[in-house]
């Protein structure tokens, strides 16, 4: 197989299985939530109240799935909406005390999902494939840089090295 197109296959067959391990993953601690929503409620934990375009920006995902995301996190109570006060066109998301009472085991559960995910492999290899798949992303978008994004949110977890 042509190199180019195992790497077109294997990132589309991993990141289909990580997605589904980490449904799985908070279906069996007794949460019902996709991994995007996961994403949205772990940007709301660190960053507090948001507009929808702030977390369409920070997660770089178009608004309107934002919008279908929090409808589902609103329906399970993990988040709020109310209209800015400042700009009536913009509705403010907040985490529901609900969530932070459930946020420990949520994030439990996805950091024991993403270490069993990368298993045995080291610190520096991950680091190296992360640097491959932000050059990935800047020869499709030369405008983004997940590079500067990573340092803006970085992680507290370290792995193993």
């Amino acid at each position: 197989m042509v190199l180019e197109k195992q790497v077109f296959l294997f990132l589309n067959i991993v990141h289909n299985s990580m997605k589904q391990k980490l449904t799985e993953t908070f279906k069996g601690g007794g949460f019902s939530l996709s991994p995007e929503q996961f994403l949205v409620m772990d940007t709301l934990w660190d960053e507090g109240v948001l507009t929808q375009q702030q977390i369409a920006d920070i997660t770089m995902r178009d608004k309107n799935s934002i919008v279908k995301l929090i409808d589902g996190l609103e329906s399970r109570e993990l988040v709020r909406r109310s209209s800015n006060p400042d700009d009536r066109r913009q509705n403010l998301i907040e985490v529901t005390p609900y969530s932070l009472s459930v946020r420990e085991k949520i994030e439990a559960l996805a950091y024991e999902s993403v270490c069993e995910i990368l298993g045995d492999i080291k610190k520096k290899a991950l680091e190296t494939f992360v640097k491959v798949l932000a050059r990935m992303e800047i020869n499709m978008d030369p405008t983004s840089d997940l590079e500067s994004m990573a340092e803006k949110y970085p992680t507290n977890k370290d792995n193993n090295g």
